[in-house]
């Protein structure tokens, strides 16, 4: 045993330090015994190594001691670090030793058996060590940062939106509403009526955080506390808000392919389906999607419960999936039937019963990824709309400012971060996109 402690190394610097002796800190993950030699794998938050300890090498005593680990047990291990004989780029330790830091007081309850979802994430506190949420996770962090990139190198600034609102951004129908102090607030469901006041300030500007929604949805689509990022941009038209949001998409989707290849490959995921979103993305307005649902719809070899899609109607699940059928990149929807859209965005002027709104589709049955558009500058026909909608003008009267002193054009989006995540790597659900998911029946751990 050496006389000194070996460094203190991260599995992702291994490759810094092959032909020295290092330490590493970590838990164990896995064990396999052949004979004389345990293979201990070994995570620590960066990644996996295996760790080879031969009987031979480090004596009975520390030998039988790696015996008895158990699933879980933090632990520091040395050895010297080794290129894998088969692997090319892998690296593992040749352990000298190990020191047990703390041993499970249970059995590790998540097991190699099969485990149904519910019971998954009553134990999602354990279910985030494994290597698929490992991996999902990191995906995760790769799409936030690239958010982050894309704006603030395109000189937007950011504005943080508040979590309390006084007001609905789109009906109190599915809000969580809270006492305020003896008065009613709402959890937001979105920062955009914010943000549309911070770009009369700035000109460019986005919010990035927690949003809430209280519709009792139990689709593989919805969750009850989300992320959204929501960049508005004034002087701007519906052609602009589109042109933003293909350049978004096909940033973050350039970014996971750079950084995030052995994560994809954890997950069984078709990179060649993510290399295929690039621009142009195409652009059909609403009725041309109607029509193409309507052709998909009649190929379908078995008949669907889903009712039909008829002009005026928004889109189901079932619709955008069909309509994404057509295509092998994300299809931009726009110029929506103005009574499925919100009362801020801004009528077509050539037809009056159009929004000048746009949803993006993600293919392979991902469903809605960004819903976005042109707003109302005009006081008098917002107020109008604020009417029609039944919302309280009082609420509003901030939100009024914006038109009265110096009105302009402007627009923007909201992209949905779980969805995103879900897209990029495959998932059939958005419960596994987000470290604690919010449900309409699961408020824990």
């Amino acid at each position: 045993m050496a006389s000194e402690t070996p460094s203190v190394v991260s599995i992702p610097k291994l490759a810094d330090h092959v032909g020295k002796e290092v330490t590493l800190q970590g838990w164990l993950y896995n064990k396999r015994s052949s004979g004389k030699l345990h293979f201990l794998e070994v995570r620590d938050g960066g990644g996996l190594v295996q760790c080879v300890m031969a009987k031979a090498e480090v004596g009975d005593e520390t030998f039988a001691g790696a015996e008895a680990l158990q699933q879980e047990a933090s632990l520091r291990v040395r050895g010297k670090v080794v290129a894998h004989p088969k692997r090319e780029g892998v690296f593992e330790l040749q352990a000298t030793g190990f020191e047990l830091i703390a041993a499970p007081t249970d059995p590790y309850p998540i097991t190699k058996k099969e485990h149904g979802p519910d019971f998954l994430m009553d134990h999602r506190h354990l279910w985030l060590r494994s290597k698929r949420q490992h991996a999902i996770m990191r995906v995760r962090h790769t799409i936030v940062s690239a958010i982050r990139e894309f704006f603030d190198t395109r000189d937007f600034t950011l504005i943080d939106a508040p979590i309390f609102t006084p007001s609905a951004c789109e009906g109190t129908s599915t809000l969580f509403e809270t006492d305020y102090h003896g008065q009613p607030a709402y959890l937001t469901q979105s920062g955009q009526l914010y943000m549309e006041a911070a770009a009369a300030a700035f000109g460019k500007v986005y919010c990035f955080g927690p949003t809430f929604r209280a519709e009792k949805s139990k689709t593989r689509r919805h969750l009850a506390e989300f992320w959204m990022v929501e960049p508005e941009v004034a002087f701007t038209d519906l052609e602009g808000v589109m042109d933003l949001a293909e350049d978004f998409i096909c940033h973050i989707a350039q970014r996971v392919l750079e950084r995030r290849r052995p994560e994809l490959t954890e997950l069984e995921r078709d990179v060649a389906a993510l290399e295929k979103i690039q621009k142009p993305f195409p652009r059909v307005t609403y009725t041309e999607a109607v029509a193409i649902v309507a052709e998909e719809r009649a190929k379908l070899e078995t008949a669907t419960d889903a009712p039909p899609l008829e002009w005026g109607g928004d889109f189901g699940a079932e619709d955008e999936t069909l309509l994404a059928k057509r295509f092998d990149r994300p299809v931009m929807v726009h110029r929506w039937p103005e009574e499925v859209k919100a009362f801020y965005m801004k009528r077509d002027p050539n037809d009056p019963r159009l929004a000048l709104g746009v949803d993006v589709i993600a293919p392979e049955g991902f469903g809605e990824i960004i819903g976005g558009g042109q707003r109302e500058e005009n006081l008098a026909v917002l107020d109008a709309a604020i009417a029609k909608h039944a919302l309280p003008m009082e609420a509003f009267e901030w939100y009024r400012d914006i038109r009265k002193f110096g009105g302009f054009p402007h627009g923007g989006f909201g992209l949905g971060l779980e969805r995103m995540v879900a897209w990029m790597c495959g998932l059939s659900h958005v419960r596994e996109t987000i470290p604690f998911p919010r449900m309409l029946n699961r408020l824990s751990p």
